[in-house]
């Protein structure tokens, strides 16, 4: 009898998969230039380069970015290995780095560095910093539901009451961060349960902006996504979110939630010190202009520098206390093959 795979071994084999790894990253054709700093991002593609050439016109270090998404560009770099051309890694949400960090692939962050962000923006490793910020948010369509008829708890979403009623998009990086905080906040029983609920209730969608627009359009009442995909939309056009509002949590709930965006610098760099240079600048209160002013709506990490005046303030939204370093991206992925989600 010829042996099969499980869906659950075959995606933990396509996780290790440097020839898959790489084709996911989108850019199979990089060259690294050994005479420029490495920069492997998963982050938004226009703030990180945006960043390289503020950094590059402060120093005179050159830079080349390389782009991709998070789980492959973490796993990509754990596979390259003391090979990897990597000097700094960038990431949209934490969990990506964890998985380096897991490997002991990333040197200390400066301690000058680590003290310019606000408290919580940072891992208790002090292995990476935080660069920026984003929330997790309910979006309603205010024509189907009332404030009153929204759930107290991002939990209360697993209820049969809401069958058919919500959307997420839980084959993305951000929505697994999301389930990742769960993790860590409510325990694997908790968690393992939210997620049958999800499978048997939840609308599936491709990405936030998806999800967004599915509730615009009156498709779900409400759905699960990150904070600043809403206020880019209403800074625009309101073409997606024209019939929505959102809602935050708060109270420390799992949907409550707050990702950070990672920086770390690789441990086999032989521009350690550029790369240290780099991370201190993206933390600077200049470096964390060039995101605020960068139209992406994320929230700043450095102390003393505001966010956009349309956001509500960080410190306001009562985010579950989770130390980012508890993370664990991969695990969450084999929960949600073991549900039948992915």
């Amino acid at each position: 009898m010829t042996p099969t795979l499980s869906r659950r071994t075959l995606i933990a084999a396509l996780l290790a998969s440097p020839v898959v790894l790489s084709a996911c990253s989108g850019d199979e054709k990089y060259v690294p230039d050994p005479e420029a700093l490495q920069i492997y991002s998963s982050q938004h593609q226009n703030v990180t380069e945006a960043w390289a050439r503020a950094f590059t016109d402060a120093t005179g270090i050159k830079t080349q970015v390389r782009s991709g998404t998070d789980s492959s560009m973490g796993h990509m770099i754990v596979q390259e290995g003391d090979a990897s051309p990597a000097d700094v890694f960038l990431t949209e949400n934490s969990p990506a780095m964890t998985v380096v960090e897991r490997a002991g692939m990333l040197a200390p962050v400066e301690e000058t560095t680590l003290e310019q962000v606000g408290e919580g923006r940072a891992p208790s490793s002090g292995m990476w910093t935080g660069i920026a910020a984003r929330s997790t948010v309910l979006v309603y369509n205010t024509s189907m539901i009332t404030p009153a008829e929204l759930p107290a708890s991002m939990m209360d979403l697993q209820d049969a009451a809401w069958a058919g009623r919500w959307g997420c998009a839980p084959g993305g990086a951000d929505f697994q961060a999301i389930v990742a905080g769960m993790l860590v906040d409510r325990g694997e029983e908790e968690t393992a349960a939210w997620l049958e609920g999800l499978k048997d209730g939840a609308e599936i969608y491709q990405n936030n902006i998806a999800t967004m627009k599915a509730v615009n359009a009156g498709e779900v009442p409400v759905g699960i996504m990150y904070h600043y995909y809403w206020y880019r939309d209403q800074a625009g056009t309101k073409e997606g979110s024209g019939n929505t509002e959102l809602h935050y949590f708060g109270d420390q709930d799992p949907g409550a939630f707050v990702s950070l965006s990672a920086g770390g610098v690789l441990a086999t760099t032989d521009k350690a010190d550029e790369a240290q240079q780099f991370l201190a600048y993206l933390t600077s209160p200049e470096g964390q202009e060039v995101l605020v002013s960068s139209g992406s709506m994320e929230y700043p990490v450095a102390r003393g520098v505001p966010a956009d005046p349309a956001l509500p303030p960080l410190d306001s939204l009562d985010a579950p206390l989770v130390d980012p370093s508890a993370l664990d991206s991969d695990k969450v992925v084999m929960m949600m093959t073991d549900a039948g989600i992915l």
